[in-house]
């Protein structure tokens, strides 16, 4: 059974959004790739000191085929260490994983089929 990480921020820490709304889109990921046979499980972090070490727990729980990094940790410019830092940990706890990029929480799936 392939295995996929997706990295992303809490939407309850985004100000501005329905951080229901978009768990909500989140969590129906979750069961598509659940409905596809993909273990898949997904990292929400904080914008805080506690993002690396929640990040490199999830990349060291197990071996993954594919890390998903969300838009929300790659889009806004003011995040740019953050995503360095995401896809060099990547590289380092997980490097046989395929890093993948969504274009919005919708469409993980998708951006993961690309490297199963």
């Amino acid at each position: 059974m392939s295995s996929v990480l997706v990295l992303g921020i809490d939407p309850h820490l985004v100000p501005g959004i329905d951080a229901d709304v978009m768990r909500a889109v989140l969590d129906g990921e979750l069961a598509r790739f659940g409905a596809l046979g993909v273990d898949a499980s997904m990292a929400l972090i904080a914008f805080d000191e506690s993002a690396g070490p929640a990040m490199v727990a999830a990349l060291s729980g197990r071996p993954w085929d594919v890390v998903v990094v969300g838009g929300g940790l790659r889009k806004p410019e003011a995040l740019l260490p953050l995503f360095e830092q995401s896809v060099n940990l990547i590289r380092q706890h997980a490097p046989q994983a395929a890093i993948a990029f969504n274009t919005s929480g919708g469409d993980s799936v998708e951006a993961a089929q690309r490297w199963l």
